[in-house]
């Protein structure tokens, strides 16, 4: 992407042949094959209308700029920019017809689609709290609605009208840190826990009235099977008939409702309503409300898991074409071997750990030789053998954050220091020095690498995105950027192949 298409995308400069078309792409680079209506239309299907100059570039170049209007947003059209990604990363200009006409509105409709789950989604999670809320006799508001699960659950905890089991059951969901534990608690848990201390309730007034005991256990039993059709219990609904109460229940409900949040709990009030035996009525009331509502959680918790999963493997199948993390993959891999909680541990938290990776020099003769930082050297970088025996310093010395680009370049990324948080591989001079982000276009270009196929066999390359045509090197055990048979020292052309190859390797400090 030339200099002027980035500034028209992003209102930044970018150095000439920063976006620069992959080894042996260099006449794709330059290819036009799609019309000005193809362009328009491509641009509309992400809300985006395109410019006059837009128009003129090659048919990669313009795939950039769409690229970075979806990145721009932030996860938006995500399939979108997962689309574009790749046919950025083809030398086929097939291809980049193919996403131009085609690829970006099929991926659109990914996005179109995962967005009408997720607003669905947060539908019924509002659905539920509300339920909740009306079994725990808490006055339900937009605010409270709004709150994400572990906040929710925090705000019943401290309310003034949660009783003590419930408070209880809060506190403990909150100390098990795992979101379905959370969501299990918003749909079951501060219900039963509000049952148990009405349970006890009753049994103190048992031994002083027994009737009185009788006709709470009816109340609290409506009032426990009416919240889970969302509704707050009326003296009307109390004093009602058992086929009469569950008809209420049924007539209350939504077709939303009925076929999604509480689908099973809607088929067990149709069943037990059309049945002639009363018996069936009560035990409705009493146990088949909550039976049927568990099943309802269970399948949803089911849906959760295989959309984790497939998160999962979306995210494993992003890191295996990038080529610089294999410990993403790895992770990845592991997670989907084991549990829904192991899936979801990994999408909370384990995915971003697992962005570390360490990095060696391709040469077998340089076995257990790792890229690595130097405080005390003012920030220089070299390679140096450092192991899994280690100490703890050296090794976070040597292991690094694999991140997007910081200047926001496709197929490019910046390599964040584990030891010194905020500081990245940057070049400055042609050497190779760790420096602290200071958020300037010169330095987020300058951390940037661009991977390329490997020079050597076995490995792969980085390509300075600020300087096109100098390649990460290691030289007499230092780190630069380096072009091919230049004047000075670390150019030669004497193994520059081998040296500017490298490997991504397990984090020393994982």
């Amino acid at each position: 992407m030339t200099a002027t298409a980035l500034a028209a995308v992003s209102g930044i400069a970018a150095p000439v042949g920063a976006f620069a078309a992959p080894s042996g792409a260099v006449s794709a680079a330059d290819v036009i094959r799609t019309s000005e209506k193809d362009r328009v239309s491509a641009g509309l299907k992400i809300e985006y209308e395109v410019t006059a100059e837009q128009l003129g570039m090659s048919d990669r170049d313009f795939i950039i700029v769409l690229w970075d209007k979806a990145r721009a947003a932030g996860g938006k059209w995500e399939a979108v920019r997962r689309a574009a990604e790749d046919a950025i990363a083809s030398t086929s200009p097939d291809d980049h017809v193919r996403f131009i006409t085609t690829g970006i509105g099929e991926a659109r409709e990914i996005d179109w689609k995962r967005a009408q789950e997720q607003e669905a989604a947060d539908r019924i999670a509002r659905t539920v709290k509300s339920q909740a809320l009306i079994a725990v006799g808490i006055p339900s508001s937009p605010d409270l609605l709004a709150l994400s699960d572990e906040n929710f659950i925090r705000a019943i905890m401290q309310h003034d009208a949660a009783t003590p089991e419930v408070k209880k059951a809060a506190s403990r969901a909150l100390g098990d840190k795992d979101p379905a534990v959370w969501r299990a608690f918003i749909a079951n848990g501060a219900r039963e826990a509000h049952d148990l201390d009405m349970q006890n309730e009753r049994k103190e007034l048992e031994r002083k009235d027994r009737e009185a005991a009788q006709r709470q256990e009816k109340r609290d039993a409506r009032k426990s099977a009416a919240s889970l059709f969302g509704l707050g219990l009326t003296e009307a609904m109390l004093n009602s008939d058992d086929d009469d109460f569950i008809r209420t229940l049924i007539s209350s409900m939504s077709d939303e409702a009925k076929s999604t949040v509480n689908a099973t709990l809607y088929e067990a009030a149709q069943k037990a309503l059309n049945s002639s035996d009363p018996a069936d009525w009560k035990t409705f009331i009493h146990s088949g409300a909550k039976q049927a509502n568990q099943r309802d959680f269970d399948i949803r918790e089911k849906k959760k898991a295989d959309e984790d999963a497939e998160a999962a493997r979306i995210i494993k199948a992003q890191a295996e074409k990038t080529g610089v993390r294999p410990n993403l993959v790895a992770a990845a891999e592991k997670a989907l071997k084991g549990s829904p909680a192991d899936v979801r541990a990994f999408l909370n938290g384990g995915r971003d750990r697992a962005l570390r990776q360490s990095i060696q020099p391709v040469s077998s003769k340089l076995s257990g030789w790792h890229v690595r930082q130097s405080s005390v050297d003012g920030g220089d970088t070299f390679i140096t053998p450092v192991g899994t025996k280690s100490k703890e310093a050296d090794r976070e010395d040597a292991t690094w954050i694999v991140k997007d680009a910081l200047a926001k370049a496709p197929g490019c990324y910046s390599f964040e220091s584990v030891r010194k948080p905020g500081s990245f591989l940057s070049l400055k001079d042609s050497r190779v020095r760790i420096t602290a982000n200071d958020n300037s276009t010169e330095f987020r270009n300058a951390a940037t690498w661009c991977k390329r196929e490997g020079r050597a066999k076995g490995g792969i390359s980085f390509e300075s995105l600020s300087n096109k045509g100098h390649w990460l090197r290691q030289y007499k055990g230092d780190l630069y950027a380096a072009v091919q048979g230049g004047e000075r020292g670390f150019e030669t052309a004497k193994d520059f192949e081998q040296d500017t190859t490298w490997k991504m390797s397990t984090p020393l400090a994982g």
